[in-house]
Order: structure tokens, then C-alpha cells, then sequence
């Protein structure tokens, strides 16, 4: 936006860099590239041991002692984050995502806050439960207190709420993946570094160990299929209880299976850091997410950026992201009452193995991926949305 001011802009988020996950890589994409553009860009988040105050990447980072949510309870220096939300000068505030503190906190402030106020509300995971109904009972009024509200999917649970309550102000902004980091090639000797050989048909999955992301089911899914000389990556940190224990375990255990041996397939689950996990995906056959919860999944515009084929459950807007793209499948799926997706294990075995076989099917998806994330869902052009409007919920405020 050509000769348009500069704007001192307010992130708040759960979680941030160094903590590694979705909604954290959401919020940095934005937040970096909108400094690129010429913009003042704060984010206000929770306290991590290995981060201090100051400034990542040009975004200056303010952390709050406080965690949790207004349903199960909110502890810590809560009136410190409430002061510094009424009293710290910005021209547009952004709220991403329902159900944590930072969000929690600013709604009942809606009326005082004199910024341009954004809500990004990323999928009301717990739209379905029975213990956050007085919670999303507030929730429509509160919605229609921002200035807008941005949608990742023209038609998941949160946007088909906000459309029930008559909410007006509302926009549609996909997530994406940075051409600066998928363009370059940095997968030519991974197979290597890590001891995966050349001829092995590589099967990916990137997600941190918390349990919803389908990594029991994928392990399964690769297990049963019918396919040999093939390595399975497991590409995820650890969060909390999780399940990465256990699936370090499976990992063991796998090694020791006659049957898997034979095949020449193995299971990998290793950390790995964002320059490798990339490196991953430039390698990878075929992507492999069977996860439980999403909103809508980066990991899927990632693949993309990659020209890596996707196999996902139906979660979060998967099947819109295949819609606008044709970069992979669904898998059989079942969904249960509390919206949560299990891929049936049997019959998505059958689809990897059909994929193992066609080569010039995971071709076409992956150059039809690939085509759709240059046109329309690279963070560069995302930034400018997100650039576009903060400069009309500014300019609407002033």
C-alpha cells in the first residue's frame, strides 16, 4: 500500500518463538514480514525459559507470567497483561485464537480498548464441548465488538458459528508458506545426515507430540500398509505429557518386528530443527497427517511449497485446502461427536499403498499443490492482506 503510514501493531498469542507449533509459526510469518514492510509489530505472549523480553527478527516480544484460559481457570499476573492492553499505545490489536489467556482477557476489555481491534479465532476447538458452553454462549456478542473477524476457512465450525450469531464483520485469510524458505533446495545430501537411503520411499509427518496429531495412527497406517523399502519420519518436538514417549516406543518396538524388517521399513521419530524439518519435506515422497484437531493446517501449505503429495484426514479445512489445490487426498475418516477426526486404519493403509504405486499421481498433486501455493497462499502475499487490513480497521478507528 503505497505512501500508507506506518502502523505500531499489537500480536497476542498463546504461545511464541522459541516455542515450536501451528499457531506459533502463524503469528511469526505476520509478525516478521509485516516489520519488512515498514511496520512497528509487538507480540504479547507467555513466559518461556529459554526467551527474555526484547526484539526477534525486528518483532519486540512482551511475556506475561500468566497461563491457561477462562474455562479452566486463569493463573498468574493476569492484571499485569490487563494494564498493559488499556494502556499501551497501538493502532490495531489482533487477538489469534479463542480458549487462551490472551484472548480470554482482552473480551471483557472490548469496550475499553481504543485500538482498531482484530480477532483471528483459528477454529473454536471447543465449540463442541459441554463444559465450554457458557463460555461460547458469550462468544457471538463478543465477536461483533472487533472491528473484523478473520477466518483460515470459508467453511469450518468457527466461521459457520460466527454466520449463526449474525456476526457481519468477517473476512476470509488462508494460512500459507513462505516462498523465501521452500523456494531454496535444501535437501541434497539430508538423506544422508540422517541415514535414510537413496532408494527408500520416504513417507513425512511434521507435529509436535500432543497427542491429537494422529501420530499412534500414522505409525499404524505405515505399519499395515503393504510396501516395502520405505522409511517413515516422524518429525515432532515434545509438548507437555504428549505422546512422544510413546511413540519412541513404537519406534523400538517396529525395529524389532520380523515383518518390518524383512520389508526394509523403518520408523524414525526424531526432533528436528526448522532448516532440517524443510529439508525433510524437499525429500519426501509423500506426506502422511492423520491428525485428530486442526483448524486449518500449515503443514498442508508447506507440503505445497514442497511439491510434497499430502494424505490428511478429514480435519480442519483439509478438504478446502484440497479443493483450492489438488495437492493430495483425504483419508477414510471418521468424526466423532465432539468434531474430533480418526482416520480408519485399515482402508488408509489401502490409499497409501495405491499412492506407493502411482508414481504420476503424487506428479500431478504435487505440481497442482505446488501451482496454487505460488498463485495464492505464500506468506509474502498473505502479509499484504493482513497489511491491507490493519490500514482499514486504522483508518476506520481515526
Amino acid at each position: 500500500m503505497p505512501g500508507a503510514k506506518s502502523l505500531n501493531i499489537l500480536h497476542t498469542v498463546e504461545f511464541y518463538h522459541p516455542s515450536v507449533g501451528g499457531m506459533q509459526e502463524v503469528v511469526r510469518q505476520i509478525s516478521e514480514r509485516l516489520v519488512k514492510l515498514g511496520h512497528r509489530v509487538t507480540v504479547a505472549t507467555s513466559e518461556v525459559a529459554q526467551r527474555k523480553d526484547g526484539s526477534l527478527n525486528g518483532v519486540e516480544i512482551r511475556s506475561f507470567n500468566v497461563a491457561g484460559n477462562a474455562v479452566r481457570g486463569i493463573t498468574g499476573d493476569a492484571q499485569r497483561y490487563r494494564e498493559f492492553l488499556l494502556n499501551a499505545d497501538f493502532d490495531v490489536i489482533t487477538n489469534f485464537a479463542a480458549q487462551v489467556w490472551p484472548t480470554d482477557l482482552a473480551l471483557p476489555l472490548l469496550d475499553r480498548l481504543w485500538p482498531a481491534k482484530v480477532f483471528v479465532p483459528t477454529g473454536f476447538s471447543a465449540l463442541h464441548l459441554r463444559r465450554y458452553r457458557g463460555y461460547f454462549a458469550q462468544m457471538g456478542e463478543f465477536m461483533k465488538k472487533y472491528d473484523m473477524n478473520v477466518f483460515l476457512s470459508d467453511d469450518y465450525r468457527d466461521i459457520e458459528f460466527a454466520r449463526s450469531r449474525r456476526v457481519e464483520k468477517i473476512m476470509l485469510i488462508p494460512n500459507g508458506a513462505g516462498a523465501d524458505e521452500f523456494a531454496p533446495d535444501h535437501s541434497v545430501t539430508f538423506r544422508k545426515r540422517h541415514g535414510i537411503p537413496e532408494d527408500h520411499f520416504l513417507v513425512l509427518h511434521v507435529g509436535s507430540h500432543t497427542g491429537v496429531k494422529g501420530h499412534a495412527e500414522a505409525i499404524r497406517i505405515f505399519d499395515r500398509a503393504r510396501i516395502a523399502n520405505a522409511t517413515f519420519l516422524l518429525v515432532g518436538n515434545e509438548a507437555g505429557i504428549g505422546c512422544a514417549r510413546a511413540c519412541r516406543m513404537r519406534e523400538r518396538l517396529l525395529g524389532l518386528k520380523e515383518h518390518f524388517a524383512k520389508k526394509g521399513k523403518r520408523l524414525m521419530v526424531k526432533p528436528l530443527d526448522r532448516a532440517e524439518t524443510v529439508a525433510a519435506y524437499q525429500q519426501a515422497d509423500l506426506f502422511l497427517f492423520p491428525s485428530n484437531i486442526e483448524c486449518s493446517p500449515i503443514v498442508l501449505f508447506e507440503c505445497m511449497a514442497s511439491k510434497t503429495p499430502f494424505l490428511t484426514t478429514d480435519v480442519g479445512n483439509a478438504a478446502e485446502i484440497l479443493s483450492w489445490s489438488g495437492g493430495g487426498a483425504l483419508l477414510p475418516t471418521r468424526i466423532n461427536r465432539a468434531g474430533f477426526s480418526k482416520a480408519k486404519v485399515a482402508d488408509s493403509s489401502l490409499l497409501l499403498e495405491m499412492l506407493y504405486r502411482d508414481k504420476q499421481a503424487r506428479l500431478r498433486m504435487a505440481e497442482s499443490g505446488h501451482a496454487a501455493w505460488r498463485e495464492r497462499f505464500t506468506w509474502e502475499k498473505i502479509a499484504l492482506d493482513y497489511e491491507a487490513l490493519y490500514h482499514e480497521v486504522a483508518g476506520g478507528r481515526e
